[in-house]
């Protein structure tokens, strides 16, 4: 099979026990703490944010009187509010996604999926706008908007998800996904990437973890299939990977070496993230997924 034809192939997501997604959605989505976070919203509220210039008509009870006299020049105290933060997912739906192991229940895209949707009603549930775009995958993203119809479209989108491309090849599917959201999220947004963090370059840890600039918050969901996690093979098994065209024969032998292979991707997507104020979170998709969505909500705070 060529590189070319590999980089087609659409793999449909094995949903599993986690189907249907709708109903599993709001059920994770009743399970967590939607507790009130940051919004990009500027206004009277709780944490300063920082100065503007003066325009006329600005309300004059938020204007820095001193800065005349620091600046030559009047400026404006801008402020947060704690509620209506918008939520923008970014969703790994490259082939490596597609993968399902003995152990799990579901897919990683599924699983991926079943998080995004649960993450987007709590959003629908708190009066916030929500967005996701997508990395890979046979559909578009979805811009930003609000409602029971957003989440509605959201899960539509899902469920006829494919999982397709390969990240190791195709270098710009990765621009793709996290560029539109890193040149219009503002400050004060909230952006979870949902991926394997598998086979998306070398410089994937450093383009996603600049999402978090410009006072956006990011958390980044490591999904890993069990097999991945532990590499249980013992006997000679040939493995061949979803995305760049590798193909080896192991054994248990070469654990220790996988396992140290994954701590190095580990620590340089954790070295990453922590330098620009980012989040990992990290699970297996047999992990409970409510306890995943609170974990990320937890980690958003």
């Amino acid at each position: 099979m060529s590189g070319e034809l590999r980089a087609k192939m659409r793999f449909k997501i094995d949903w599993g026990s986690l189907a249907p997604l709708r109903l599993r959605a709001r059920v994770l989505a009743e399970g967590v703490y939607a507790g009130s976070h940051r919004s990009a919203r500027r206004g009277a509220g709780v944490e300063f944010g920082g100065h503007r210039p003066y325009v006329p008509g600005d309300d004059l009870r938020w204007l820095d009187r001193r800065s005349l006299l620091r600046h030559d020049h009047l400026l404006v105290r801008e402020f947060e509010t704690e509620t209506d933060r918008a939520l923008r997912l970014c969703l790994d739906a490259t082939a490596s996604m597609a993968y399902r192991g003995s152990r799990a229940p579901a897919s990683k895209l599924a699983f991926a999926a079943l998080v995004a949707a649960a993450l987007a009603r709590v959003s629908v549930t708190s009066g916030d706008p929500f967005g996701c775009a997508l990395i890979g995958g046979s559909a578009r993203g979805l811009p930003v908007s609000g409602g029971r119809e957003a989440f509605e479209r959201l899960v539509g989108t899902l469920e006829a998800l494919e999982a397709t491309g390969d990240g190791a090849r195709d270098g710009q599917l990765l621009d793709a996904g996290v560029g539109a959201i890193a040149r219009s999220a503002r400050r004060g947004s909230a952006i979870v990437v949902l991926s394997d963090l598998l086979d998306l370059g070398p410089k994937a840890p450093e383009l996603v973890a600049a999402m978090a600039m410009r006072g956006r918050a990011l958390v980044v969901l490591e999904v890993l299939d069990p097999d991945e996690l532990d590499f249980p093979f013992e006997e000679t098994t040939r493995l061949r990977s979803l995305e760049g065209g590798v193909e080896v024969e192991c054994d248990g032998a070469a654990r220790e070496r996988y396992l140290a292979a994954l701590a190095r991707s580990r620590n340089a997507w954790t070295s990453a993230l922590l330098s620009k104020n980012g989040r990992l979170v990290r699970a297996s998709t047999a992990d409970e997924p409510v306890l995943v969505v609170r974990a990320i909500l937890d980690a958003l705070r």
